[in-house]
């Protein structure tokens, strides 16, 4: 986020109006809080572990909730807050900071998380995959 805001003084603005971005902004932060956080309540109402780098001690599948629409709305959640972040700052470099989090996030957390959860559910997980998309 540090990189955003040392980008967006650039000429490449898309400054609509300051309240305005400001309202999207928040939008975006809420949103995408919101998101994150059913994601955790449905973690927790089963009972299984949020930990993201522990995925292979999960105890159960959770594809109840927000993990009908998305299999990762804490990523999905981050992800919308990072954009709130650009709307405000006003700039089009800025949106790399998105772009740049989905990138490094599905390589170096999702794609291996998926690959332990394979290990852990097999099929179940295979099957979930197949209907539930990665972000939306």
């Amino acid at each position: 986020m540090v990189g955003m805001y040392l980008v967006s003084d650039a000429e490449f603005t898309f400054e609509i109006i300051r309240t305005l971005n400001f309202k999207l902004f928040v939008i975006a932060v809420l949103l995408g809080v919101a998101i994150a956080l059913a994601g955790v309540i449905s973690f927790k109402k089963a009972s299984t572990t949020v930990n993201p780098l522990k995925p292979e001690t999960a105890s159960s599948l959770v594809t109840s909730g927000i993990f009908q629409y998305t299999r990762n709305p804490m990523y999905l959640g981050m992800a919308l807050a990072i954009l709130g972040f650009a709307i405000l700052l006003g700039s089009w470099l800025s949106l790399l900071g998105v772009v740049a989090f989905v990138l490094f996030i599905e390589r170096f957390q999702i794609k291996p998380e998926e690959a332990a959860l394979t290990e852990c559910f097999g099929e179940q997980f295979i099957q979930y995959k197949k209907h539930v998309h990665r972000w939306l």
